[in-house]
């Protein structure tokens, strides 16, 4: 899995951001606040910051449901701690294609392009809810409404991500709604410019398609919805576990805004396990409720590890469990195109 320019370009900004992270703050403080810090809310913080990786597989259940039933749980469990531990130590976001490719082994019904159609649902959720969730934290009164962040008010950081949520919105719903229009405008271009990868292609655009139809059943969005909320409010009851580890007194209200600062900055490219984004985020997020540079720093470096190591062991074990290897992550476009390449087309 080659990483490429955007590797380099995400190594360079998260070396970055995490010199930006640390350049004020005393190490050997760091330390002592750590060493001060609860083990037994540490502990509780990974157990619930660990709980939300099944209960995305069990929102992924929903998703699928439309083009290949209800799965196993275990297959569903077990691709996506796969993928998510990929996230951790591959760049560009690999786990993506590792988390569908990986269930399409699995449960060999599930095409790959049915599976990886599925989490842009998925991640369509997740930006709606912790976009909701960063307004619900604002309406606290224990919100600081006169603090900024780099010199800019919240809206600031979250007004483009709103639009770009939008706009794959707007996307997402002509394929679904229009979808006979999407595949005429796509013939128009490239039996054009292309006739000879048209027909793979189209292949493909149908099996994207096949992956959104979750989107047509009112029954499965809402519990899409319930899945996706319940997974956001056990991430942030996990951060607020830590900031009670490191004896800062911070609302739960403000695990819900800095998860939201934490999902926005982690967008950018960034080494594996977004080292970097997520410090400076977390920091620059936590300093808004009154926590020391010491503090502040030491939440974003312990619950970052707290939050790291348990998924990426379990994904690794996985991955050994399933015959899988990294090299096979490599072929999951190609894994796409033989799909589209054995597919007739209309």
């Amino acid at each position: 899995m080659k990483a490429g320019w955007r590797g380099a370009l995400g190594v360079l900004l998260s070396a970055a951001l995490l010199w930006w992270t640390l350049k004020d703050t005393n190490l050997h403080d760091v330390w002592r606040v750590l060493s001060r810090s609860s083990l037994p809310l540490w502990i509780a913080a990974t157990i619930a910051g660990t709980a939300i990786f099944p209960l995305r597989a069990r929102r992924w259940s929903a998703l699928l449901a439309p083009v290949a039933g209800r799965l196993p749980f275990r297959s569903l469990w077990q691709s996506t701690a796969v993928g998510m531990m990929v996230n951790n130590v591959v760049p560009a976001r690999a786990g993506e294609f590792a988390r569908a490719f990986a269930l399409s082994r699995a449960e060999p019904q599930v095409k790959f392009t049915a599976a990886f159609a599925s989490l842009a649902v998925d991640r369509l959720f997740d930006g709606v809810v912790v976009l909701l969730m960063m307004f619900v934290a604002t309406m606290d009164p224990a919100f600081p409404k006169e603090q900024t962040i780099a010199g800019q008010p919240l809206t600031f950081y979250t007004r483009g991500a709103a639009v770009f949520l939008l706009v794959v919105l707007f996307v997402l719903a002509l394929l679904v709604a229009a979808p006979k229009k999407i595949f005429a405008i796509y013939h128009a271009i490239f039996d054009r410019t292309a006739p000879k990868h048209a027909p793979k292609g189209r292949a493909l655009l149908e099996g994207f398609a096949s992956g959104l139809g979750v989107l047509r059943s009112p029954t499965l969005m809402l519990e899409v919805l319930f899945w996706t909320i319940l997974h956001w409010l056990c991430n942030a009851f996990a951060f607020w576990l830590g900031f009670k580890a490191i004896g800062v007194a911070a609302p739960f209200s403000a695990g819900m805004l800095i998860q939201g600062l934490i999902a926005i900055g982690v967008a950018i490219p960034s080494t594996p396990g977004f080292f970097g984004p997520f410090e400076a985020a977390g920091k620059a997020g936590l300093a808004l409720y009154g926590g020391t540079e010491a503090q502040a720093a030491s939440w974003v470096i312990g619950f970052h590890l707290v939050s790291y190591l348990p998924i990426t062991v379990l994904g690794a074990w996985y991955l050994s469990r399933l015959g899988l290897h990294f090299k096979d992550f490599s072929g999951a476009k190609s894994a796409g195109a033989g799909e589209a390449g054995g597919a007739t087309t209309a």
